[in-house]
């Protein structure tokens, strides 16, 4: 046992401590995002001296090279994460990448320059959220996965939507020096809470009495209510030959030993979770892209008009992410898969109702919106909840397989893969819909997009229903 107790041992491993710290990190990450977005073009007209027909482009290679390094490194920011002791080292790593990007960002005079701050940014980018999500599952476990995730992702869409509004004030006010001395406060306290976070299981070295509170693998030992399955006279049959389906038998080959990730990604279960991540990410990007350019059309807003509209879109997901993530938790993820993207059909459908004009119309817009937030609270949390649930039962049924840690970092870099993916197929395919088809068509095709997720959540997502079971 270690011979010194570290100062303030207690609130620096409690639950509320380490939650918030993912949550500031998650927050740091995609505040700078949105904080530097609009004032990328300013500093490629300023500073790299490019022609006004050359800035839109190199923008969007700006936002690629971030969106590709984020793909590409989260699979290995999970590999690594669970084959280090500590997860805190890595969650530290990644922040160091996001200090560097920053200072590359307000230091750089040419495009390159630009291009590996972005790349940085990128890899910080998957980092956090793979660490991030993977200190949450270790610390509250997964019987209260759902209602802190909807709890962290409600806070964080504060930071999303808050970014691009005083980015655009402060560099109008106080130029670049204002933007990124802003973001440099928020990375000095990001800093100094992931330096004093000390994991569970680390104060459980100093703490015999108090074990690791909620751990993932003590959880894992009952019967989570994630399956969302009732119990009848045959369930201990039913469990046991469901049990069966998560061995993994003998003979793997060398690649599937070294990444044991691989062989659960083709349970059908764990791909429409994550199918349901990718559509997530995919309707806030197209969020993203075309509320600005409609609003405009619409009523001739301006950019900071249009970003307060973006308070109706995210305030319902901020009020009730943490309501939905705890229904997730009571009642499993199916119900809130179904219902939630079922939900998002008509009112999708809707929003092609909102037309030019004064008041009255922008409170329609702002309604319809305030709709969609309410849907995009309530399929916040499921695809991370079932995820985990799944990989669970693998890492349960195998023991030692997948090490001593389990996969779960390296599924949350997965998800994280997917995720980008999402926030990065979301504007292009939206944005091209609203210039060939028009946004209410745009919108009707997002439709479609969500009553086929819930129809695949409907048979995948928690089991396969009992009605289909006994066919």
């Amino acid at each position: 046992m270690p011979s010194s107790k570290p100062i303030g041992l207690g609130w620096r491993s409690n639950t509320l401590f380490i939650v918030s710290t993912v949550g500031i990190g998650l927050f740091t990450d995609l505040f700078l995002y949105g904080l530097v977005v609009p004032v990328l073009p300013y500093i490629l007209r300023d500073r790299v001296n490019l022609p006004e027909d050359q800035i839109q482009s190199h923008v969007s290679a700006l936002l690629a090279a971030y969106a590709g390094a984020s793909v590409l490194s989260s699979p290995p920011a999970g590999i690594i994460a669970d084959r280090v002791s500590t997860r805190q080292a890595p969650f530290l790593a990644g922040l160091v990448a996001l200090l560097g990007a920053t200072l590359l960002l307000f230091l750089g005079q040419s495009f390159p320059v630009l291009i590996l701050a972005r790349i940085l940014q990128g890899i910080s980018g998957a980092v956090v959220w793979t660490i991030g999500l993977a200190l949450l599952l270790d610390t509250v476990g997964p019987e209260n996965l759902g209602k802190t995730i909807g709890s962290v992702f409600g806070f964080i869409s504060i930071g999303e939507l808050a970014a691009p509004v005083l980015g655009g004030v402060v560099y109008k006010k106080a130029g670049y020096s204002g933007v990124f001395g802003m973001g440099g406060a928020i990375l000095a306290i990001d800093f100094i809470m992931r330096l004093l976070l000390i994991e569970k299981k680390t104060a459980a070295k100093w703490q015999t009495h108090d074990p690791v509170s909620r751990g993932c693998r003590e959880e894992q030992e009952g019967d989570a209510p994630t399956d969302g399955e009732d119990g009848d006279e045959q369930e201990p049959l039913l469990r046991r030959k469901e049990e069966d389906n998560y061995e993994v038998p003998d003979g793997q080959s060398k690649v599937v030993r070294s990444f044991p990730i691989l062989y659960i990604l083709k349970d059908p279960r764990l791909l429409t979770a994550l199918l349901l991540a990718f559509n997530q990410a995919t309707l806030l990007a197209a969020f993203d892209a075309t509320i600005p350019t409609e609003a405009e059309d619409l009523f001739g807003f301006d950019s900071l008009q249009s970003g307060l509209l973006f308070i109706a879109l995210v305030l319902p997901y901020l009020l009730l992410g943490p309501v939905a993530g705890w229904l997730v938790d009571r009642y499993g993820p199916k119900p809130a898969a179904v219902l939630g993207f079922g939900y998002l059909v008509p009112v999708l459908a809707l929003l092609r109702l909102a037309r030019p004009g004064g008041t009255s119309q922008v409170v329609i817009f702002c309604a319809l919106l305030t709709f969609c937030g309410i849907g995009l609270a309530a399929i916040g949390s499921p695809s991370i909840v079932e995820a985990s649930y799944v990989v669970s039962r693998y890492d349960k049924a195998n023991p030692g397989f997948f090490g001593e840690q389990g996969p779960y970092a390296q599924l949350y870099g997965f998800n994280s893969m997917v995720f980008s993916l999402g926030l990065t197929v979301g504007p292009l395919i939206s944005g091209g819909l609203r210039i060939e088809l028009g946004y209410g068509n745009m919108n009707l095709v997002l439709a479609g997009l969500c009553l086929v997720t819930a129809s695949l959540s409907v048979v995948y997502i928690g089991g396969k229903p009992k009605f289909l079971k006994r066919r």
